[in-house]
């Protein structure tokens, strides 16, 4: 019996909060969790970029199928990471959908022109000198 894709996600959300508490030395997650949302949001750009390659060699030879397995494998690891971001934050994956749910039958540019950002907010709380180890500093 296959999985759908919901039943998937939430056994991997149920998972990724177990570990959260999890013995860093038996857990790649626990890991992480340790190291914090630096080491976490690096390693969520190192997947997006990634991710952003194979998209361009997909695009350059959409018939491989070697290309399409890496492809889905990168967007994979971007997703299983970006999953981790958000539990280090006590973040819901439900609460994005909330949001993605409130911006359907919207224009897209349409929502992006009514959101306002304060570049000063923005900044909030990024302390670049903050970092324990200057290999996981991401400024």
């Amino acid at each position: 019996m296959t999985q759908s894709s919901s039943d998937t996600l939430n056994a991997l959300i149920a998972t990724l909060k177990d570990r959260k508490d999890g013995d860093p030395k038996k857990s790649y997650v626990a890991q992480l969790y340790k190291k914090g949302a630096r080491k976490i949001a690096k390693k969520l750009g190192e997947e997006a970029t990634e991710l952003v390659i194979e998209s361009i060699r997909l695009e350059d030879k959409p018939t491989g199928n070697k290309r399409r397995t890496a492809f889905m494998e990168e967007a994979a690891d971007l997703l299983f990471h970006y999953l981790v971001l958000l539990e280090n934050h006590d973040i819901d994956f439900e609460d994005v959908t909330t949001i993605l749910a409130g911006r359907m039958g919207v224009s897209g540019l349409e929502e992006k022109a009514s959101r306002t950002r304060n570049d000063e907010s923005a900044d909030e709380g990024l302390d670049k000198g903050n970092a324990e180890n200057d290999d996981d500093d991401i400024y």
